[in-house]
């Protein structure tokens, strides 16, 4: 999958249970037209959703699934259960929480890890990291690539923007690893997506800023009350 998405757009077709969008058909559709407009992957949320993805195109799926734990505050991945339902969900690469944070039930990372490549050598991993030493951590666990998803959404991180002096985090992280950087998290002008290839991000995920209508339509109306 590596090599498919290089310096090229992934798309983030994700709707959570409550948003209006939230449909498997329905973001299988938002996939195809991410497809025709150019996209080089896609970044899906749930098994269902990706075998409906997976029915409608060919392009490489990123897959997570997102599930809230009484144990943890990692959601993204966070367990064995959901790395079995994306191993059969047939995407190319599974996405996880690579945060320092304790995980549901006292698994480990590692232990993620062991079994995916146990299962399904083939299967690449990508680590959603929240600071530098998770990046470098990541690297030293053997993931294939790192992402800066969690930049901003995490305890020590919350608040900070990844664009922000110039995506200075992300030229951190770049500079610290040796795997490719995949830039997420508030990737929200071409411009940006473009500044972020131009810094030596391998690629970028954008979401909200093409398959969220309900907040883009939001960020217009929030401007009503400025002029």
């Amino acid at each position: 999958m590596l090599s498919s998405i290089k310096g090229g757009l992934i798309v983030s077709c994700q709707a959570l249970e409550n948003e209006p969008l939230h449909n498997p058909y329905i973001m299988s559709r938002m996939a195809y037209a991410a497809y025709l407009g150019g996209a080089v992957g896609i970044r899906a949320n749930s098994k269902i959703d990706i075998e409906t993805i997976k029915e409608e195109l060919q392009l490489p799926v990123i897959g997570i699934v997102k599930r809230d734990y009484d144990d943890s505050d990692v959601f993204i991945t966070a367990t064995q259960q959901e790395i079995n339902e994306l191993l059969a969900s047939g995407c190319e690469m599974i996405a996880l929480d690579s945060t320092i944070r304790s995980r549901p039930h006292g698994e480990t990372i590692e232990q993620l890890i062991a079994h995916v490549r146990s299962v399904s050598p083939t299967t690449q991993l990508m680590a959603d990291i929240s600071t530098v030493e998770e990046a470098i951590l990541a690297q030293t666990l053997g993931f294939d690539c790192v992402s800066t998803t969690l930049y901003g959404y995490t305890a020590q991180t919350s608040g900070l923007k990844l664009y922000e002096n110039d995506f200075e985090f992300l030229k951190e992280v770049i500079s610290s690893v040796d795997i490719p950087i995949i830039a997420e998290g508030n990737v929200i002008t071409p411009e940006m997506f473009k500044r972020c290839l131009q810094l030596g991000a391998y690629s970028a995920v954008v979401g909200g800023a093409i398959t969220r209508p309900m907040e883009i339509t939001k960020r217009f109306v929030a401007m009503i009350d400025s002029y």
